[in-house]
């Protein structure tokens, strides 16, 4: 007898308990987005599990209902990769900040990505240091005033999307804490991706680095400032979806539809399955004055999955090997008895 599929809902994801994030925080809105989308990527909430390392994005195993690990400072990656080879059946998660993946767990971020293993990566990106205070973190910008840099940062900021790009990874998307509509698109798109999926999130910290993204998210502004990329669609933006991304020469301009003998034919159209990545490099780096932010689903290219592969290649040298079992194996070589 066949069991019933049961349809998931919210609620099936949600815990009673408090959520101990500021009242403010990004987090919460970003907790709703997940659980709004879970139910259109799983059919059965036991193979949901939530990974994280340190950080105020770190406690999200705790608030949410399906099996978690909080693990170690930016170990993981580590451990959401273990999970998703042992059990590939398994719809792996990860929470991380910019602090514990872009620092401390850089080296084991860089290698997820790398090596395509089928895990969904939220990087929470509030540029700071939460949970210890207000502390400059590798995403600050250059100049910025914190706790540990008095007179400036010196430092250069990483851009988590081009981090991603040169560690080659197959699904690149940004989104921001502000719009829950397309928080939940981006994740679903990101479960169902075969291979590791980055969704960096512009989420604010309302205490130690209040509006960081103002300029981006903020009502007034947001429209002309950020650009939604939606695969097989033109780039598109604006208040009135008056302007547009073109191509001149190797560059990128904006320009506006009906000036100029620019027409929407003259929008260059998102691609984020093309194998040329040059497009989806420059849209990462786009940044103000001069263009919006790019968001969405900027690169989702179909790669070899590495469990997938993995479990190949073990089958296959299952299939060469004489040794089937132990006893094989204690019998082969130069053997003796002993009397």
């Amino acid at each position: 007898m066949e069991c019933e599929t049961v349809q998931l809902t919210i609620q099936d994801f949600s815990l009673d308990g408090p959520v101990k994030w500021c009242p403010g925080c990004g987090g919460h809105a970003i907790l709703s987005s997940i659980k709004k989308a879970l139910p259109e990527t799983s059919d059965k909430k036991e193979n949901v599990v939530f990974v994280s390392g340190i950080g105020c994005s770190s406690r999200f195993p705790y608030y949410i209902n399906t099996y978690g690990f909080h693990s170690l400072h930016g170990r993981g990656p580590a451990i959401a990769s273990g999970i998703k080879v042992a059990n590939p059946e398994l719809n792996v998660w990860l929470a991380t900040g910019d602090g514990d993946s872009m620092a401390i767990g850089g080296n084991h971020f860089i290698h997820i990505l790398r090596r395509n293993i089928d895990v969904n990566i939220i990087l929470f990106n509030n540029k700071i240091y939460g949970l210890t205070k207000g502390q400059y973190s590798p995403t600050t910008p250059l100049g910025s005033i914190t706790k540990s840099s008095p007179d400036g940062t010196i430092e250069n900021p990483f851009l988590p999307g081009e981090l991603a790009m040169g560690a080659n990874a197959s699904f690149y998307a940004r989104v921001v804490d502000t719009d829950p509509k397309m928080m939940k698109e981006v994740f679903v798109e990101a479960a169902k991706h075969k291979g590791t999926s980055l969704i960096e999130v512009y989420q604010n910290c309302v205490i130690f680095n209040n509006k960081v993204h103002e300029e981006v998210t903020g009502k007034e502004v947001r429209d002309d400032n950020q650009i939604y990329l939606k695969h097989g669609e033109p780039m598109i933006f604006g208040k009135n979806r008056e302007k547009g991304i073109i191509k001149n020469g190797s560059r990128f301009e904006v320009a506006e539809i009906g000036k100029n003998g620019i027409t929407e034919k003259d929008i260059l159209i998102h691609d984020a399955q093309n194998d040329d990545d040059a497009h989806h490099y420059m849209l990462t780096r786009m940044s103000l004055p001069d263009f919006p932010i790019a968001m969405g689903v900027i690169r989702q290219l179909n790669r070899d999955v590495y469990e997938t592969a993995l479990y190949k290649q073990i089958e296959e040298s299952k299939k060469r090997s004489k040794i089937k079992c132990v006893n094989d194996l204690l019998k082969s070589g130069n053997t003796f008895e002993m009397e």
